[in-house]
């Protein structure tokens, strides 16, 4: 079994995930990384630096089979874990808006993978959640999550996907509370990242600065109480 902090990063090929995997990895953190795009090398470049610490496995999260043997693993391996954060979405619809064609495929699979992977991913390893230290379960959702701050005209199935997300986490930390699970839902700011299918250099924040501010409000173990929404600075955010 591995000595140290856990942590398992979902969607760790690449953009926010792989950030999150270099800044954990730094602050002595094994890291269990989960990819889903095996010909993306930058994980096995990280990997040549923090040989006994990155762990990494292929992971699709609609995929049950695929969730659960990565449940496996870091069971087997570490036997605990401390933090997960639920990374891996998508951001691809070609959907117009209420007067344009809608693609009800492509909303299916934004709920498919950003709301119920999430959930596949916590369901599996919610156990071992429950023996680690930090006992942490995070989420990257987003503002297009907000109802009450929703100011969009398209994006339907992207935003329904986080909305339906943000739910799950509320019911999840309604229970998760007596086990001193805590659950957090993070807006990681808007990240130059590959969401779209290519990097979006229109961003305006960088995946290293997003992962290091999501890595400080995580280490901070807010108590159970406080705000679950939030952005990577810490503000609070309205459900």
């Amino acid at each position: 079994m591995l000595n140290g902090k856990t942590i398992y990063i979902t969607g760790a090929d690449r953009g926010l995930g792989l950030a999150l995997s270099k800044v954990f990895l730094k602050s002595n953190f094994k890291v269990f990384a989960g990819r889903y795009m095996t010909d993306w090398t930058e994980l096995d470049e990280l990997k040549k630096d923090h040989c006994d610490d990155l762990h990494i496995f292929t992971l699709d999260v609609t995929d049950q089979q695929s969730v659960d043997q990565a449940a496996d693993y870091i069971k087997e391996h570490a036997g605990q874990l401390d933090i997960l954060i639920n990374n891996a979405a998508i951001y691809k619809d070609r959907s117009e808006d209420i007067f344009g064609e809608f693609n009800y495929d492509d909303m299916i699979a934004h709920y498919n993978t950003n709301a119920l992977g999430p959930l596949r991913v916590s369901k599996s390893v919610v156990p071992l959640l429950m023996k680690g230290d930090s006992k942490i379960l995070a989420n990257i959702s987003s503002e297009a999550g907000s109802l009450a701050d929703s100011w969009r005209k398209k994006e339907y199935g992207y935003c329904m996907s986080k909305t339906a997300l943000n739910m799950q986490l509320t019911i999840l930390q309604n229970q998760l509370a007596e086990y001193g699970i805590k659950v957090l839902a993070f807006h990681p700011g808007y990240v130059k990242t590959y969401i779209f299918g290519d990097f979006n250099p229109d961003a305006t924040i960088d995946a290293i600065e997003s992962a290091t501010g999501i890595m400080e409000q995580i280490l901070k173990s807010p108590a159970i109480n406080e705000h679950m929404y939030i952005d990577y600075q810490g503000n609070k955010l309205n459900w």
